[in-house]
């Protein structure tokens, strides 16, 4: 791949083959924040997905989302389990808070429904494995929600790997941090190991977690880490995290996260030809933003912004009505949280932990 034929067509979705026809109509469990804000928006503006079903503890509480969005169907929970509007919606959407992912996926399963999953899919390897064993026996789609892997600029840096065009990748550096509580009290569950299975980790350092291997495609051999607390409220959860990872081909990834700093986040790969440098790419919206150099030759590329919320969902919803197995699947999803139990071991023990 010649560096000048990189940025063509930049936004194109190579992930889409061939054309669709309806809808995939999804209950959505767990109404919060981000739910509100940004999968719900992305969802009625995107062409493959639809609201059709709300799952939440507080259908009164949710009257108006429903009636901002079309939404014909609000059920609380208890409903949910119970089988209630099955027959309204092909797939679900969780973006309830960890711990629970594995109650909905499963139970969606055995609904005969596809699931999309937020990132992590559960808070332990064993538990993930239950909701991948149970969509498998299902026959339905499971996919977990890493947006960034449905996203130009991570698709293109890939192509870019791929192509050789930084020679072989020998580092990656990638972080990001958010400080938590100006957007949300000191008792969230984010806060709460029993409900979101760790800090800053699973919350934010996921992030360049699963992009790093995501754009490196290869296995990952070990893992070291450190945490860091400096009390209340976040005494029960690590505040912050620095973690190494050790690829099979030799590269390594040192990558930061914390709930408590300065909102940014950063990636960029170093290769023995070259580098790439993102621009703010896990902050919700990617600015289009890189810098690539290969060999002599340096180019910068800025392009319009592409929510990645609407990319997630459209793909999908592609991937359901096209029969694509989704690249983002539950085995990724188990890989990143064998990755975190490895982290959280190594910053509990102050050693490298080796992966198999």
């Amino acid at each position: 791949m010649a560096l000048e034929d990189a940025f063509t067509d930049f936004t194109r979705r190579d992930w889409e083959h061939e054309s669709v026809e309806g809808t995939v109509r999804l209950a959505v469990i767990g109404i919060g924040g981000f739910a509100r804000q940004r999968a719900l928006p992305a969802i009625a503006e995107g062409d493959n997905c639809e609201t059709t079903v709300l799952v939440t503890n507080s259908p009164d509480e949710v009257a108006d989302v429903a009636e901002t969005y079309d939404v014909p169907h609000v059920i609380d929970y208890d409903g949910f389990f119970a089988g209630e509007r099955t027959d309204a919606y092909d797939g679900i959407y969780v973006a309830a808070p960890n711990a629970f992912h594995g109650d909905y996926a499963t139970a969606a399963a055995a609904f005969g429904k596809h699931v999309l999953c937020e990132k992590p899919l559960e808070i332990t390897v064993e538990r993930a494995r239950k909701v991948v064993d149970a969509c498998a026996d299902a026959g339905v789609t499971l996919m977990t929600a890493y947006r960034l892997q449905t996203e130009p600029t991570v698709r293109r840096t890939r192509e870019l790997v791929r192509e050789g065009v930084i020679g072989d990748v020998v580092q990656v550096h990638g972080g990001f941090s958010n400080p938590l509580l100006e957007h949300a009290t000191p008792d969230t569950w984010r806060l709460d190991p029993e409900l979101a299975g760790g800090g800053a980790l699973v919350d934010l350092g996921v992030y360049p977690l699963n992009t790093t291997r995501f754009l490196l495609d290869c296995e990952l051999t070990g893992v070291y880490a450190t945490t860091h607390s400096r009390g209340e409220p976040f005494d029960a959860v690590e505040e912050q995290i620095a973690f190494q990872l050790e690829f099979e081909t030799g590269a390594t990834a040192s990558c930061t996260a914390s709930l408590n700093a300065h909102a940014r986040s950063a990636l960029e790969l170093i290769g023995t030809d070259g580098m790439i440098d993102i621009e703010s790419p896990f902050g919700g919206v990617v600015p289009q933003e890189m810098v690539v150099e290969s060999g002599d030759v340096r180019m910068e590329y800025t392009g319009p912004p592409v929510d990645e919320v609407r990319e997630e969902f459209d793909y999908f919803g592609y991937c359901v009505l096209t029969g694509t197995h989704p690249e983002p699947d539950g085995e990724d999803g188990l890989a990143d949280l064998q990755a975190i139990e490895a982290a959280f071991e190594s910053a509990d023990t102050d050693c490298r932990v080796e992966l198999e």
